[in-house]
């Protein structure tokens, strides 16, 4: 059963989520085929309507993080397809742990927990394992994945063909900007995916979270030119910040990736993450210098 809220275009239903997929919640695909049907990244909403969307035979990641998988559970019985790199964070919750950087411990502990109960995370060893450019024929259409890292090792988009609508996943177009800040993450790669993204022929474009269904190329890329330029500002943030010497733990409490008044439990190891990609190439670059051991300064 659809909602007032969803979209259509062909073969491919979007399951538009809370406050357009904002996060906790987020938007799904649904794809109907004529011989199967595939649901990309099952949200918390697809968790509260699992009921009412009949039978999937197929759930295609884009990649494994706790909001993208926290419908998963309600389709035991339909196969799973997540790209090679990333399935680990499927097949149990340590290796999830894995991806956002953390092992054992009480942080672990308390993040294992909130996966469990916050997002209904329940392993799926069964999980199969694509590369850039698998395809998934559904009968009349078929869904490609386009592997854009970044944000994990293994996030991709998916192209549904002949629809033309490209689901971004985590290339969320969101004012936030690209998150780089876990284990799994990678500044130099997401730069890479986004000047990709550009050139995948499509006709529409759905995020994940916030910006959800765009049908005009322009919009599109003014949103991703917008998304792509906050690494730019962090990185001429974190330049200003370094007039005067500074540790990490100073840059870390300054905040380059959420605002000040942020206080959930991971935010000081993704801030961490970030500004240590940034000052590494700045250092390489020769804007930044090491002025004493864990001390920087720009040159």
């Amino acid at each position: 059963m659809l909602q007032a809220t969803d979209r259509r275009f062909g073969a491919v239903t979007v399951l538009v989520g809370e406050k357009t997929g904002k996060y906790p919640d987020g938007n799904s695909l649904l794809v109907r085929g004529r011989d199967a049907t595939a649901l990309l990244d099952p949200s918390l909403s697809v968790h509260r309507r699992a009921a009412d969307l009949g039978a999937v035979d197929l759930v295609v990641q884009t990649h494994v993080h706790e909001d993208h998988v926290a419908g998963l559970s309600r389709f035991p019985h339909a196969r799973v397809a997540a790209h090679r790199a990333d399935c680990l964070g499927l097949r149990d919750a340590a290796g999830l742990l894995t991806m956002y950087g953390y092992g054992d411990g009480a942080a672990a502990d308390a993040l294992r927990a909130w996966i469990v109960e916050q997002f209904h995370y329940a392993p799926r060893p069964d999980v199969e394992p694509f590369d850039d450019g698998a395809v998934f024929e559904l009968g009349g259409t078929r869904v490609r994945a386009i592997h854009l890292p970044g944000h994990t090792r293994g996030h991709s988009a998916l192209l549904v063909e002949p629809e033309g609508v490209l689901f971004l996943g985590d290339i969320d177009l969101t004012g936030f900007g690209p998150y780089y800040g876990d284990a799994w993450s990678n500044l130099a790669d997401f730069e890479r995916s986004l000047a990709r993204v550009r050139d995948i022929p499509a006709r529409v474009w759905v995020s994940f979270h916030h910006a959800g269904v765009i049908e005009d190329r322009a919009t599109f890329d003014a949103k991703l030119a917008r998304f792509a330029g906050r690494i730019a500002e962090r990185e001429a943030a974190l330049l200003d910040y370094l007039g005067e010497p500074r540790t990490l733990a100073e840059l870390v409490a300054r905040r380059f990736l959420y605002p000040p008044h942020a206080e959930m439990a991971f935010v000081d190891a993704a801030e961490r993450r970030t500004i240590a990609q940034h000052l590494e190439r700045l250092v390489e670059s020769g804007r930044v210098v090491e002025s004493t051991s864990d001390t920087w300064r720009r040159a």
